[in-house]
């Protein structure tokens, strides 16, 4: 067993030094930076867009008395409601009718709100008046309620805690480190595939083989490949710290886990770990049976959905807790480190976490075995005992 640590930790040292002190390793921290600044980009432009430019337009064609109560009330609702939540009013002139100003090409609205408030009429085309009726109906009902609509103050009565916002805003945390943790590993996780490819096709592999045992070359690479993630997550989080500290609100209320920040934050680690060696094991030794760069990048799609898929099982769970997807995404080797550090956020228990930790590295191991049993049998032709010898002591550690 010594003998396999030290050369894996030998594998481990080359693979990493060549990867982190490599002129590109500074562009792959960089990458994951660009897409985030293009979507805050593009998210803030469609924030705008669809606050602004989408909204419908409802021609007010009413007398200026009934004109102006209603741009009053329309006022108070969006202010309270939000900018987004109703169309925009925009007068047009009454001396025309409706039909013949939404046929002009300059008319610029969608509908027209004519008549009286008593008595509303709503001109337009169909499908447009289904989706505007609801809005300009409470436009005019809010109006004829009172002459003057106003917000009336509702009487506050603190509390310290509220056990459902807890429960909630703890929900929403667990989430989050779900949504972190696929995509770090979907990021990350990937290039294992493409691990072994270059020194297969080299011959390299063959000269590693001979000289230590193959579950140390699987073992010491899938650690140097942690060991670069970890350099990327402490750049990547350092980053996102800086920007978390220099934006958010001062009032921002972030929900204490139930495990305490101190356990969550370890666990998080922990679950990043497993759920990273257990697609990355999975991956290096599917890559293994890889001959070209081509057949890596086929492999690439059916690899990224099968984690999709196994991140919205452990997110399904989430909503069920208790139910039988809540436990089989628990038991369920690849899905556990999603749905455990979920729990971990709104239940206190931490002996679950130790049992979780445990099967999850016994499924890391039993798929490294496997992978070097297919890498022998496959690649280097060798290795015919089979799967009866699978687990035998003497093959396992390559004594």
């Amino acid at each position: 067993m010594s003998e396999i640590m030290r050369a894996a930790y030998v594998i481990a040292r080359r693979d990493f030094s060549a990867v982190v002190f490599s002129k590109t390793f500074f562009f792959f921290l960089l990458g994951p930076l660009f897409p985030i600044l293009i979507g805050m980009a593009f998210g803030g432009l469609g924030e705008k867009i669809s606050t602004t430019d989408l909204r419908p337009i409802v021609g007010i064609a009413l007398p200026a008395a009934d004109a102006a109560r209603i741009e009053r009330t329309h006022a108070i609702l969006t202010e309270r409601m939000g900018p987004q939540a109703l169309p925009r009013l925009r007068r047009v002139a009454t001396d025309e009718t409706p039909a013949a100003l939404l046929a002009r090409t300059d008319s610029g609205v969608a509908a027209i709100l004519s008549g009286s408030i008593d008595r509303p009429r709503l001109t337009g085309k169909a499908a447009d008046i289904d989706r505007l009726e609801g809005d300009v109906s409470l436009l005019v009902s809010a109006t004829n309620a009172t002459e003057s609509l106003r917000m009336i103050p509702v009487e506050r009565h603190e509390v310290a805690t509220s056990r459902g916002a807890q429960a909630q805003a703890q929900m929403l945390l667990g989430r989050v480190a779900q949504v972190v943790i696929f995509f770090l590993t979907l990021i990350l996780a990937g290039m294992v595939l493409s691990n072994l490819v270059e020194e297969k096709t080299n011959k390299i592999i063959e000269i590693l083989a001979a000289a230590v045992p193959i579950d140390a070359i699987f073992l010491g690479k899938l650690l140097a490949m942690l060991a670069m993630s970890f350099v990327g997550i402490l750049f990547w989080g350092g980053s996102a710290l800086a920007i978390f500290l220099a934006t958010r609100d001062p009032a921002t209320i972030i929900a204490t886990p139930a495990v305490g920040w101190t356990a969550f934050i370890a666990l998080g680690v922990a679950y990043f770990t497993m759920a990273y060696t257990l697609l990355g094991s999975l991956f290096l030794g599917i890559g293994a049976q890889a001959a070209t760069v081509r057949e890596v990048q086929t492999l690439n799609m059916p690899v990224t959905m099968a984690q999709m898929l196994i991140f919205f099982f452990a997110s399904y769970a989430v909503d069920h807790q208790g139910s039988a997807a809540d436990v089989a995404a628990m038991i369920f080797p690849w899905s556990s480190p999603f749905a455990m550090i979920a729990h971990a956020a709104y239940d206190d228990a931490i002996w679950p976490h130790l049992l979780a930790l445990l099967w999850q590295a016994i499924f890391v191991a039993v798929i490294i075995r496997v992978g070097v049993l297919l890498f022998r049998r496959h690649v280097l032709k060798s290795g015919g005992a089979g799967w009866r010898g699978l687990f035998r002591r003497r093959s396992a550690w390559g004594a």
